[in-house]
């Protein structure tokens, strides 16, 4: 690597290292002829920002950690391009990890991004989160920290969710008024707030409605497809099975529609499903699976300029929970119940 510096770039270049920087960042004061002049020097000089220098400058680096429960999960991939894009921009780049969602996991890479002087983190946490000490450590040693889409209610940082009650409302009431009336909810472990609020939802809908909640159509899993799929095992196991079924995300619920499909189950003839989040396998299966939208681009983008919001403020900072809206898209999964 050249041992050029930024002021040994703009001497070549009869400009001021200030002018170097910015333009070196796409910073929009400076004019793009100028942006291509230095571009065009830094490869021809192969010059190379010092990163640990600037870190020690600013007394941070130009890397944000992001910590996913799973990348494979569409969902989440979705969130990391909106981080990437606005992280992006503003000159920073992101070092992504995942969870695959257990705690011990999301300790390690926790520890590892701080460790490495992560200008700050963002994290949608584990399901089997439920101890909140390594994100206290965090907070503690003042590494900037936002939430998004599974969060710790409970910590002091700014959060980006959807409403998870009123969306999961919206879906079992969309079940009763199309004919549904013994509805199922296969739902994530206990101990997370999203999970908490959807079930919410999930029974108030019910009671609202006039119709109990049947504890054994209550039944507990996890966030992936197989997770659907030992779910649909439960049902089938039943004397009498839910006429509907409210699945915690999309991956779930396409578990929930494959092993029910094997079974010879019809759907919704038999059961009728609900998903969350409207990947794009849900589109694909027929029938169709409703889901509930969650605009997960546009997610990544406010956690990351959130973050950056926290940079700016400094001690100043105020912690702040933006809530964006979802949409329940209906497809042929949940079609209106023929009573015979």
């Amino acid at each position: 690597m050249s041992s050029l510096t930024i002021k040994d770039l703009a001497k070549k270049l009869n400009v001021s290292p200030s002018t170097v920087s910015r333009a070196l960042r796409n910073h929009p004061d400076i004019s793009q002829a100028t942006q291509r002049k230095v571009a065009a020097a830094a490869e021809k000089y192969n010059y190379h920002p010092n990163q640990l220098a600037q870190s020690l400058q600013k007394k941070r680096s130009n890397t944000i950690g992001v910590i996913v429960p799973e990348i494979r999960h569409h969902f989440f991939s979705n969130v990391i391009s909106g981080i990437e894009e606005i992280a992006y921009e503003n000159g920073y780049i992101i070092m992504v990890c995942q969870s695959n969602e257990t705690l011990a996991r999301e300790r390690m890479n926790t520890q590892a991004l701080v460790a490495n002087q992560v200008a700050g983190l963002l994290i949608a946490i584990s399901s089997e989160t439920t101890a909140y000490d390594h994100l206290e450590s965090v907070l503690n040693q003042k590494v900037p920290l936002v939430q998004f889409d599974r969060v710790v209610e409970s910590l002091k940082t700014s959060k980006v969710v959807v409403d998870d009650y009123h969306a999961a409302y919206g879906a079992v009431e969309h079940l009763i008024e199309s004919g549904y009336r013994r509805i199922g909810h296969l739902a994530g472990q206990d101990g997370i707030a999203l999970n908490q609020h959807r079930f919410e939802g999930y029974r108030d809908a019910l009671q609202d409605h006039g119709l109990q909640v049947e504890e054994q159509f209550h039944v507990h899993g996890g966030y992936r497809e197989e997770d659907g799929r030992a779910g649909a095992e439960t049902f089938l196991a039943m004397d009498v099975m839910p006429e509907a079924i409210l699945a915690i995300n999309d991956p779930v619920a396409v578990g929930l529609f494959t092993r029910f499909k094997e079974a010879g189950v019809r759907i919704p003839e038999d059961v009728a499903l609900v998903g969350f989040s409207d990947t794009p396998a849900a589109a694909l299966i027929e029938p169709a699976l409703t889901t509930v939208y969650q605009p997960a681009f546009e997610m990544g983008r406010m956690a990351v300029s959130l973050l950056l919001k926290q940079f700016e403020a400094g001690p100043d900072f105020i912690p702040e929970t933006v809530t964006l809206e979802t949409k329940l898209l209906v497809r042929g999964s949940s079609a209106a119940r023929r009573v015979s």
